[in-house]
């Protein structure tokens, strides 16, 4: 079965008396060159443990199973449930674990499936969850890499650089904890249905070492958010808010000072070695 082609999607839906849910921001793939991409880019082979989130009916499922990798596809939607016991029937590598991936015990999942395998993730993410899924992912540091189809605008706030329009907290997450590539966008046309914008591949590759050190990990964090809680407020007035009670604003106005910092210096203008300074200075007071 061609699970890109819509001749064929649509009586296999049919059959199963599936409809999609636009809350779970279901849209399959209907090129068949994508989801060879986008498992080609993740690296996927006999050595990879593979969590894929999402699987839809399988198209990339399929791809990733094909080159021997051992698959777990968590799928939240049961009624895919019996379409992907069907679409994925002769492939022994695969397991379909039904359930939340918020909710799913990430470690106890990567012990029990991935033994003397390199997990990885895998997968084309719906746009509704795409931050809160890549946040624990990244965070858990259990997979060496991540490997996604998610909004465009999403790609680009991963991959930004400090000064531009999509440069942010999430931003400055997502390469605290990997090293992020921008790869190929994917069009509307390409699902089954079209969503409403464009989609952007982006490989993530855990990185051995953070690439700053610092002393509190939660409190750059704290830092962070506190820089672009409003985007186009001064950084100070941004951590005066945030850290009301453990330093006055003048005494931040001195720690930025101290770090090379004009007063009216914005989050946006620095670089996650700049605010690893800052947090370190505030550690240290």
């Amino acid at each position: 079965m061609n699970l890109c082609d819509i001749h064929e999607i649509k009586p296999l839906l049919a059959r199963h008396g599936f409809h999609f849910s636009r809350s779970m921001g279901q849209n399959f793939l209907i090129d068949p060159a994508v989801p060879q991409a986008i498992a080609e880019a993740s690296g996927a082979d006999e050595t990879a443990g593979v969590l894929e989130i999402g699987p839809g009916i399988g198209a990339l499922t399929v791809q990733l199973a094909q080159r021997g990798a051992r698959v777990v596809a968590v799928e939240l939607d049961a009624a895919l449930l019996p379409v992907l016991a069907e679409t994925l029937a002769e492939y022994p590598n695969v397991e379909v674990v039904p359930g939340d991936i918020m909710k799913l015990n990430l470690e106890a999942l990567v012990a029990e499936r991935f033994g003397g395998l390199t997990p990885i993730v895998c997968a084309n993410l719906p746009y509704n969850i795409t931050t809160p899924v890549l946040t624990r992912l990244l965070e858990s540091g259990l997979f060496a890499s991540v490997t996604v189809m998610i909004q465009r605008e999403v790609a680009r706030r991963i991959c930004a650089a400090p000064g531009s329009g999509d440069y942010g907290a999430f931003t400055l997450l997502c390469q605290y904890h990997a090293g992020c590539e921008p790869l190929f966008e994917v069009e509307p046309e390409c699902f089954l249905p079209a969503p409403k914008v464009t989609s952007q591949v982006v490989r993530m590759t855990r990185l051995d070492e953070p690439p700053v050190a610092v002393t509190d990990e939660g409190l750059l964090f704290q830092v962070i958010r506190a820089s672009f809680a409003q985007r186009r407020k001064k950084l100070l007035n941004g951590l005066a808010s945030a850290f009301r009670g453990r330093a006055t604003k003048e005494e931040l106005a001195d720690i930025l000072r101290a770090c090379g910092y004009e007063e009216n210096v914005r989050g946006e203008e620095l670089s996650l070695a700049q605010f690893a300074a800052i947090s370190e200075a505030l550690a240290g007071r």
